[in-house]
């Protein structure tokens, strides 16, 4: 069987699995906070059928090897944490961060999530939650006679109850920022989890040592550029198309090589 048919078809199986991942980067052109992926390949293993540097007479040798490759392979998607552009909004708890930093999310089981997603609401116990009503870490909470929120570029709460003539401060927005972020885990609703390659979180106060500062009645919206993913779609698919092209020129030859007679 000719090598190349299997070499061919992992190139379209890699192909596929881009185009998968395009697919759900344009699926979430909208979601606010949303990391567009991309999908980074490796070369598969190789054959050596002629070594480098073999000696073939006194004081020569060969300058270059014969080597075979067998194809391709999907090694790593990595999350692209670039800022996406800001929505103007005029809700009082949509959150932008403006830089670098995490919002934190506590999950039911106790564990922290993290989100770049500030489109936060109220329950009915005044916290402030996700869409999925997961409260913000450190928990904070709106009095039910609060008539205005107000949150500083530096995280603070404040709020102005009814007959009161100054605002109350009620709480603090802290950021958490990583060391390498694209080893984040994305497990949905906008979420992330720390893992060994992200390394430990760090808690910080924003607009205080690298991270970035809270912008209050503003949205982050996904950083998906519609035109470069259907330039690496288009991209994709003549590859894809190149591949298959290779597997029935192959197909061809062993055709040919059937009908050969004596």
């Amino acid at each position: 069987m000719m090598r190349s048919l299997w070499t061919a078809a992992s190139g379209m199986t890699a192909q596929q699995f881009n185009i998968d991942t395009i697919a759900n980067n344009l699926a979430n052109v909208n979601t606010t906070g949303f990391k567009k992926s991309r999908v980074d390949f490796q070369d598969l293993l190789y054959q050596t059928l002629r070594f480098a540097g073999t000696p073939i007479t006194q004081g020569a040798q060969i300058p270059t090897g014969i080597q075979m490759g067998h194809g391709v392979r999907p090694v790593a998607t990595q999350k692209i944490f670039t800022t996406g552009t800001f929505k103007q909004t005029d809700n009082p708890l949509d959150l932008a961060i403006e830089g670098e930093g995490f919002f934190q999310i506590l999950m039911p089981d106790g564990t922290i999530a993290y989100t770049r997603d500030g489109a936060f609401k109220q329950d009915a116990d005044g916290r402030i939650v996700t869409s999925d009503g997961f409260p913000l870490e450190p928990e904070i909470i709106i009095p039910e006679d609060a008539v205005e929120i107000t949150i500083g570029t530096d995280g603070t709460v404040s709020v102005m109850l009814t007959g009161d003539d100054e605002p109350q401060t009620i709480g603090m927005i802290e950021l958490v920022r990583f060391v390498n972020p694209a080893g984040l885990a994305s497990f949905g609703r906008n979420l992330f989890v720390a893992t060994a390659a992200s390394g430990a979180p760090m808690v910080g106060t924003p607009g205080l040592d690298g991270f970035g500062i809270v912008a209050q009645s503003y949205l982050e919206m996904s950083n998906v550029q519609v035109v470069e993913e259907m330039v690496n779609m288009i991209i994709s698919q003549r590859a894809y198309e190149s591949n298959s092209k290779a597997i029935q020129a192959s197909d061809d030859m062993l055709q040919t090589a059937n009908n050969l007679r004596r």
